[in-house]
């Protein structure tokens, strides 16, 4: 006597399809945003401040993977423009005199970070001067 059991209904479910045709982007998309548009830290355009650094980004060499050729820095904002007329645009708007404003307080070193631990007496951080770079007109 042969027992002859049926076969197992097919059950309905999520398929095992492991990749689509989305599989090439990225998963994450909140950090993607927030890195889109990173810019220097405050602390790195000090250094890029200093007298030596800023003549070689201001007197750079055409590079044709930037706005401008490279050619419009702008040294407080870390952006590069189109012409020197934007350049100077920039220099009458609110987001560039913020970053003046940001710039007029020394960075933050490892120094002041122990002596906040406790690790010393606390000395008020000091002011920098910063003005708006001076633009070449006979750049046109």
């Amino acid at each position: 006597m042969e027992v002859v059991l049926p076969k197992p209904a097919k059950v309905m479910g999520k398929s095992k399809q492991i990749g689509n045709h989305k599989s090439g982007k990225k998963k994450n998309i909140a950090k993607t945003w927030k890195t889109k548009r990173r810019t220097k830290d405050l602390d790195q355009i000090h250094v890029d401040m200093i007298p030596t650094n800023a003549a070689k980004l201001l007197k750079q060499d055409v590079d044709y993977d930037v706005a401008g050729c490279g050619q419009h820095y702008c040294l407080h904002c870390a952006r590069y423009f189109v012409d020197l007329k934007t350049l100077k645009e920039h220099f009458k708007t609110k987001v560039h005199k913020k970053r003046l404003k940001q710039l007029r307080e020394e960075p933050y070193t490892q120094a002041e970070a122990e002596r906040a631990a406790g690790m010393g007496s606390y000395i008020p951080p000091k002011k920098v001067e910063v003005h708006t770079q001076q633009v070449e007109e006979d750049m046109e």
